[in-house]
């Protein structure tokens, strides 16, 4: 693809505003541990969701998106849309317990739920866990996939291109900390949403319009069904029914992945426990939620309809992206669009070096190395983490042909702990050890089962659904065992964490009494199962009408649009209703408590 100045120009104004961003606000990050990594507590609920998605808009996910349409059609984003189901059960159930818990990070939360030994050892060992092999492997993954990009576009090394990109990222990183992340978040979503839609309508202006995009699309798949069906016809053997069911019936509770962690997890749990209070972190939530999966898709949808009635013949369809962008952008468009390709990259790059370094900072400097820094020991501590994330990050990009198999082990590890991730929450009988033995035996049996010759990694085979079943079963199984077998934590423990966070429901029903609270409600209480089920109704409705909208389907758009409107007023209504929502002060001011786990160490 050559580039005039022009397309320099806008390129090099995007990374001077990115920086220039990230640099301000390097004397704010520097003000106390909680500026860096939880931005103050302060984010208002629009910033803090908007965060959420441009940091799931990586460089990779047009790319992956466009090549799931050219294999599947529509229907082939079943692959991850059936992880609404979890992200709105977080909004409505879990965004305002982890914004009450006031934890700096959501490993810190084991401590705050459990005691003693077994606690200090699950937050340490999960800690390290996260913050590097799993953040050095999607930063590797991340990476890859920009350097596919640049190594089609530009007449350059993409390897030297992807390391500039990545320095400067780690430069406002390491100096504004999570405020010149979540700022510059803002910014570079502006950026990569207006590139990818920009690239959408010029790339069906150039295949002749809507009309001629799904004539052409029915004949390149066979039927409009194939094509445009939200639903995978049942001879599709690409994803069998058994697999779709266990998406639908089974995977969203019981899988743990990131970013999709059932009960909440990783950087979405940053951003709630950044945001003001507890109304601001469920609106955070929610905004994500309806931005990630019915908003953000359609553009590169639409170019992966193009891609695969145009390159039909790719060894890899996920490539079809880049090549319409190279064939249509005129300049100095084709700039815009570097840049924005630069925004989605960096935004996902700055936050997991933030994510990491805080895990790295609180959860194991703080905790266990020393627990008695000074303010400003950690701030330059925190930098020093960022720093050598980035450094380590570096070493991974030249490992990258481990990264599919390092994917594998990820989704071994998780299988089957969903479970326990959300009764934690709702059960006092849960203790330390339910969390352990539930990762050791869901990791355990996963690999057992791929050994044996079932592929958790293949979506296509019958085997997955099999696998997933039998994993998610044992797992389930020997967490429940292991709890009935080991001592509850202790009344101190459970007490502490019930009159922290006020969780209620009947699986707390023996603390609360003892504690006085009586029968104490979940917070939102029997709306909050309305405001759920609305709102999976809502996202889902909203996907499918603007699906429909631009496939030829207007009144089908029309019906389905009525729906998802519908399922928001009965939301707004329900929060609206809601006395702690709607005064914006949180029930339980968790900011005037201070988490001080036993420092004695594991």
């Amino acid at each position: 693809m050559t580039l005039v100045l022009s397309d320099w120009l806008i390129v090099a104004l995007y990374f001077v505003l990115s920086a220039a961003i990230g640099v301000a606000y390097t004397k704010k990050a520097g003000q106390s541990l909680a500026d860096y990594f939880v931005s103050g507590r302060s984010l208002p609920w629009w910033l803090a969701g908007t965060s959420m998605v441009a940091t799931t808009f990586a460089a990779d996910t047009p790319l992956a998106v466009a090549g799931l349409v050219a294999k599947y059609g529509v229907a082939g984003n079943w692959l991850w849309w059936n992880g609404a189901i979890s992200g709105i059960l977080t909004v409505f159930f879990f965004s305002r317990l982890w914004r009450r818990a006031g934890v700096m990070t959501d490993v810190e939360f084991a401590e705050l739920r459990y005691g003693g030994r077994p606690a200090a050892v699950l937050r340490g060992f999960r800690a390290l866990y996260l913050a590097l092999p799993i953040n050095l492997i999607i930063m590797g993954w991340v990476t890859r996939a920009m350097v596919t990009i640049l190594g089609i576009t530009l007449d350059v090394n993409p390897w030297v291109a992807a390391v500039v990109l990545f320095g400067i990222t780690a430069l406002y990183s390491v100096l504004g900390g999570l405020w010149g992340v979540i700022v510059t978040d803002a910014f570079q979503f502006v950026i990569a949403m207006g590139g990818s839609i920009l690239l959408a309508v010029l790339a069906v202006e150039w295949i002749g319009g809507l009309d001629s995009l799904v004539e052409q699309s029915v004949s390149h798949y066979g039927s409009a069904e194939a094509a445009f069906g939200v639903i995978p016809p049942s001879d599709q053997a690409w994803l069998p029914v058994s697999t779709l069911m266990v998406f639908l019936a089974v995977q969203w509770w019981a899988a743990w992945y990131p970013g999709a962690e059932p009960g909440g997890g990783g950087y979405i749990v940053q951003r709630i426990l950044s945001a003001k209070d507890e109304r601001h972190g469920l609106l955070a939530t929610l905004w994500f939620n309806i931005a990630h999966y019915a908003l953000r898709p359609w553009p590169w949808i639409l170019v992966g309809f193009v891609a695969a009635i145009r390159y039909p013949n790719l060894a890899n369809p996920e490539e079809g992206y880049v090549r319409v962008m190279v064939d249509v952008l005129p300049s100095p468009f084709k700039g815009l669009m570097l840049a924005a390709f630069a925004a989605a990259y960096m935004s996902t790059i700055s936050t997991h070096l933030n994510w990491g370094a805080s895990y790295l900072v609180n959860d194991i400097y703080l905790r266990f190395i020393r627990p008695d820094a000074g303010p400003r020991a950690q701030v330059v501590a925190s930098r020093a983490a960022t720093t050598l994330l980035m450094v380590l990050s570096l070493v991974v990009m030249g490992f990258l042909t481990s990264v599919e198999q390092g994917w594998k082990l990820l989704l071994g590890l998780g299988a089957g702990t969903g479970l326990v991730l959300i009764l934690r929450w709702y059960w006092w009988r849960v203790n330390a050890w339910s969390e352990i033995s539930a990762m050791a035996a869901s990791f355990v049996t996963s690999l057992s089962l791929q050994a044996m010759g079932l592929d958790l990694g293949d979506t296509a085979s019958g085997d997955y659904a099999l696998t997933m079943l039998i994993t998610v079963g044992v797992t389930t199984v020997v967490w429940l065992s292991v709890t009935a077998l080991t001592a509850p934590e202790s009344d101190d423990t459970l007490d502490r964490f019930y009159r922290r966070v006020r969780p209620g429901g009947s699986g707390w029903r023996p603390v609360s009494e003892r504690l006085g609270y009586g029968d104490d409600p979940i917070p939102g209480g029997a709306l909050s199962w309305v405001n759920w089920v609305a709102g999976v109704v809502a996202v889902y409705a909203a996907v499918f009408a603007v699906g429909a909208a631009l496939t030829g389907s207007p009144v089908r758009g029309l019906v389905y649009g009525g729906v998802a409107i519908a399922a928001f007023l009965l939301i707004y209504r329900n929060l609206r209703a809601d006395p702690a929502l709607r005064s914006g002060v949180d029930s339980r001011d968790s900011d005037s408590l201070t988490l001080t786990p036993d420092r004695t160490g594991p």
